[in-house]
């Protein structure tokens, strides 16, 4: 070691004599210059609990050489505080009397008057007569393994106990670990998985979440976290969720140039809320297209002209297409609902509702049309092509004198002091939701403006 305290005898050798014990001086240095190369630090202490060795690294961690540390008592005073002194030494020197090694975890003093937390690794060293003759002491700097320790518990905790979702995503972009949390929101097992594509569990949203791992890779982790849409496959049907994403890049600690791992992902769900906050929006947008329609009908002379300014407004985020249908004179089939098409949305380009209707023509709803049966009930009918193909479905929307890429239709009975005028239509191309209960509600409001305006026009019979 370092160096070491020996005893021998002073008598005098003749020149022709051996130095006694120059064979085990030699293997004392060689063995000290072993134990010197060493990353840990090694110390000694004999049966009286006093310093016998000390290494290089011992010095580095305490600041404390060999000279100065071999031959002192103990560690009282110096290496440890004088209140610990006696507890340290006593946890110490049992390692005498007990089998195999004992690990103890101390704060050490450095030279400086520093404390240093040192792990410990002692046992006994047994003399010729094979009795405890001291203990050997290896120690080392705890600050890495508890830091390591600690990242693994965060590791174990985030996969198992954490509110969150999180999945550790290889470079090739494919779930390698998945913690409970996650695995339910993916509506999956924890193993079923690993190693799958995204777009096996996610329906919609998956080339924007691939887009992200990748820029991460490449890139590193974001500033900000990314709300990321997605429809979730499972067996009940799609579901559609807001996840809050954060992610962070993953490398190797132990390569000289970073070399990725892989993406940690880690994400909540905030459906609920960003749903509450989109409809709250909506909710404060259509009552401005309400209260805009309302000022600029206001300057229409033609009742009827102010009756498609609403439907124009109303059309702004909320449906492709519209149309306007009024009751028309009773004829010879009284008893039969009978509507004129009076205004109606381009069928080409885009552009501002046009007026038809002048002959007063009935357009030809079959039996059971949505308009005809919102006329004969007074309310609001809901129609749509469900899951029918491409032509099914155009078929479906001609058969009912609708623009051909119509799958989704509202339809709104239009009422004015207690009379039936007519009924307002709206519909909505494919790509686009199906109308919900809350857009029945807007649309109703709508055609409150529109059965106002229209109660003023000669286009509507005054005996309806």
């Amino acid at each position: 070691m370092s160096a070491s305290r020996r005893s021998g005898t002073t008598d005098e050798l003749g020149p022709d004599e051996p130095e006694p014990g120059r064979e085990g001086s030699d293997g004392s240095d060689l063995l000290a210059a072993l134990l010197d190369g060493m990353d840990a630090a090694l110390c000694a202490l004999d049966a009286d609990g006093t310093v016998t060795h000390w290494n290089r690294e011992a010095e580095r961690i305490l600041g404390w050489t060999a000279a100065e540390a071999v031959g002192r008592a103990g560690f009282a005073g110096w290496a440890v505080r004088s209140a610990d002194a006696e507890e340290v030494e006593t946890r110490l020197m049992a390692a005498m009397d007990a089998p195999g090694r004992q690990v103890n975890e101390f704060a050490l003093l450095t030279k400086d008057g520093g404390r240093v937390l040192v792990r410990t690794q002692s046992a006994a060293v047994r003399g010729p007569d094979g009795k405890p003759a001291g203990i050997y002491c290896a120690f080392s700097e705890v600050h890495a393994q508890i830091d390591l320790e600690r990242s693994i518990a965060l590791s174990e905790a985030l996969l198992e106990d954490a509110s969150w979702g999180v999945v550790l995503v290889d470079a090739d972009l494919r779930p390698a670990v998945v913690n409970a949390h996650a695995a339910r929101a993916l509506g999956a097992g924890r193993t079923s998985v690993l190693g799958r594509p995204l777009g096996e569990l996610l329906a919609q949203g998956v080339e924007e979440l691939e887009s992200a791992l990748t820029h991460v890779l490449a890139e590193g982790a974001p500033p900000a976290p990314a709300e990321l849409w997605v429809s979730v496959r499972t067996p009940e049907g799609e579901r559609r969720r807001c996840w809050r994403s954060g992610f962070v890049r993953l490398a190797s600690p132990l390569a000289e140039e970073p070399v990725p791992l892989g993406v940690g992902w880690l994400f909540q769900d905030v459906t609920e809320s960003r749903q509450g906050e989109q409809e709250a929006a909506l909710l404060r947008f259509r009552a401005q297209q309400l209260h805009r329609a309302a000022r600029a009908a206001a300057e229409c002379e033609d009742p009827a002209e102010a009756a498609t300014v609403h439907l124009d407004f109303a059309l702004a985020g909320f449906a492709d297409h519209a149309l306007i249908d009024r009751v028309a004179d009773g004829g010879e089939d009284a008893d039969r609902v009978r509507l004129v098409r009076i205004a109606a949305t381009p069928s080409g380009a885009p552009g501002p509702s046009r007026l038809a209707g002048r002959a007063g023509l009935p357009v030809r709803y079959g039996e059971g049309h949505p308009a005809v049966q919102c006329v004969e009930r007074a309310g609001t009918v809901r129609a749509g092509v469900g899951s029918m193909g491409a032509e099914a479905a155009r078929a479906w929307a001609l058969s009912r004198q609708w623009p051909a890429d119509a799958v989704h239709a509202l339809c709104t009975v239009l009422r004015s002091r207690g009379r039936t005028l007519g009924a307002v239509t709206f519909l909505r191309a494919a790509g686009r939701n199906a109308f919900e209960r809350s857009d029945a509600m807007y649309a109703e409001d709508v055609a409150a403006h529109i059965a106002s305006a229209l109660d003023l026009s000669a286009l509507v019979p005054r005996d309806h």
